[in-house]
């Protein structure tokens, strides 16, 4: 979990190809209309994010029966992680950045429906969390992995 930029799907497809676990992203599961608004630099109020968030949550579900899964996921409020967390088994891994290199990042993309000028207002939303794992970004992604790996199999 974490803001945009902060690697969420390199490393969730880092640690699926090394553990051998399937990866999922949850910006696949966002609808069209969501999608369009965020192209147009608005964010995402909770009334947009609810179906998101009911169909991720199903999918966790359905991921957790048939084993382990890795799932990038912004989950940036509490309310979200409880949401996600409910009926599931979840560990939650927070890649945590500060905002002058996650814009940095973002400078660097294309073809991807978030935007700068959103990132602000995902900083504004995060509430940090403190009781999962949490990872400074400021590091190779291999680093990152390694230091998953380890306190995931603790």
């Amino acid at each position: 979990m974490g803001v945009s930029g902060s690697g969420k799907t390199s490393v969730g497809l880092s640690l699926s190809k090394k553990l051998l676990i399937p990866f999922y992203d949850a910006d696949d599961y966002h609808n069209v209309q969501n999608i369009e608004k965020m192209k147009k630099g608005l964010a995402l109020n909770d009334l947009d994010r609810k179906p998101w968030l009911d169909l991720i949550a199903l999918k966790i579900k359905e991921w957790n029966s048939e084993g382990d899964a890795f799932l990038a996921c912004s989950a940036l409020k509490k309310k979200y992680r409880l949401k996600l967390s409910k009926d599931s088994e979840v560990t939650f891994i927070f890649l945590d950045g500060d905002y002058d290199l996650i814009h940095r990042r973002l400078s660097k993309r294309k073809n991807h429906f978030f935007t700068k000028v959103m990132l602000k207002n995902q900083f504004k939303a995060l509430e940090r969390p403190t009781k999962f794992i949490n990872i400074s970004i400021d590091q190779s992604i291999e680093s990152i992995c390694s230091l998953i790996i380890e306190k995931i199999k603790k």
